[in-house]
């Protein structure tokens, strides 16, 4: 199949793949400028972005603007004019302010789910506007708003499946449905999706499983522009995560990939290890807040997500939240982003 370039409004990505936005810690300035450089649209997670910052414990909000910017200037700086973009979760504490900070840096898209996205357009500026979408319900109710309050239309759709990693979209239910028992076929949501998107005359991608060329046939053969890819990205040299984080991807088997209940209040995927069997036997893990998303109560939830990612990132595997796409067990060797994208090309 002969592939063409990702068109997002006068954004040309020359290989129609956006690496998806990792947090904490997992998809900064390294892995989004590699991609950008290589042809495709490299992406920054602004999820506690600022946690390798000096004052982070005590002021962890000022700490993610900061790093937003510093993130930022650095991918552009490897990017070769490349397409840089941020995803940020609207379920994200400040959230206006973190889009304002990655507006002012000069960023070139933003990707924003965990939440609709109703006031993006407000303060996004010259950036293109991308929300992640896992129904044709939700862009529904997004384009409307959006083109009644803001005579605005998405710049892009991202429609995020149920073998996505992180925080997922969706019921455990549906998950399982989708995923395991097989009695609902997400592609019929995708094919509904895709078709009002290109209503609006808005390209879309989709994500969630995403692993080979053959997964981006697929999907461009059923009207998607290109797709967003996550989880191969990981096991790169230029991924921003530990040694040990990716280490754990490649040792993974399929059965150690596993459904988990977050404790902000949101179903996840990630890769089953000693932590997880703490908190299932009841262990609390509750110190501090690092205020990162309006759903966490710190007085009831069992663990700091914050504080579990940030132990996995710099590899403290068995004290962290190792997030992770339902096909990280195909992860056997370290990469680099020039010859994933070479088999995307």
């Amino acid at each position: 199949m002969k592939i063409n370039e990702l068109t997002i409004g006068n954004l040309r990505a020359r290989i129609p793949v956006i690496q998806g936005g990792m947090g904490v810690g997992v998809s900064l300035s390294g892995l989004a400028g590699a991609v950008a450089a290589a042809g495709g649209v490299g992406v920054i997670s602004t999820a506690q972005i600022g946690y390798r910052e000096p004052d982070f414990d005590s002021d962890p909000i000022a700490c993610n603007l900061r790093a937003i910017r510093k993130e930022i200037a650095r991918a552009r700086a490897l990017a070769g004019g490349g397409i840089i973009g941020v995803n940020i979760m609207v379920a994200t504490k400040k959230y206006e302010e973190y889009v304002k900070a990655a507006v002012s840096a000069g960023i070139d898209l933003i990707i924003s789910g965990a939440g609709l996205p109703m006031t993006l357009p407000e303060f996004s500026g010259e950036a293109k506007i991308a929300p992640i979408v896992s129904s044709r319900k939700s862009l529904g109710v997004i384009a409307r708003y959006w083109m009644k309050k803001y005579r605005r239309r998405p710049d892009l759709v991202v429609i995020e499946g149920p073998e996505a990693g992180g925080h997922l979209g969706f019921s455990r239910e549906e998950i399982e449905a989708y995923t395991v028992s097989k009695t609902k076929d997400y592609d019929e949501e995708v094919h509904s999706i895709i078709e009002l998107a290109q209503e609006l005359e808005t390209p879309a991608v989709v994500a969630g499983g995403v692993y080979t060329r053959a997964d981006m046939e697929h999907y461009l053969a059923m009207g998607a522009r290109g797709v967003q890819m996550a989880t191969r990205f990981v096991t790169t040299k230029e991924c921003d995560a530990s040694d040990a984080y990716k280490q754990a991807y490649i040792d993974a088997r399929r059965e150690d990939i596993v459904l988990v209940k977050s404790p902000v209040g949101m179903p996840g995927r990630a890769i089953h290890n000693a932590f997880l069997d703490k908190v299932a036997a009841g262990d609390r893990f509750m110190r501090g807040c690092r205020q990162c998303v309006s759903t966490c109560d710190p007085a009831t939830t069992p663990y700091c997500i914050t504080e579990a990612l940030i132990n996995a990132v710099k590899g403290r595997l068995d004290e962290g939240l190792i997030f992770c796409g339902s096909n990280a067990f195909r992860a056997d060797k370290i990469e680099t982003v020039a010859d994933i994208m070479e088999e995307f090309s």
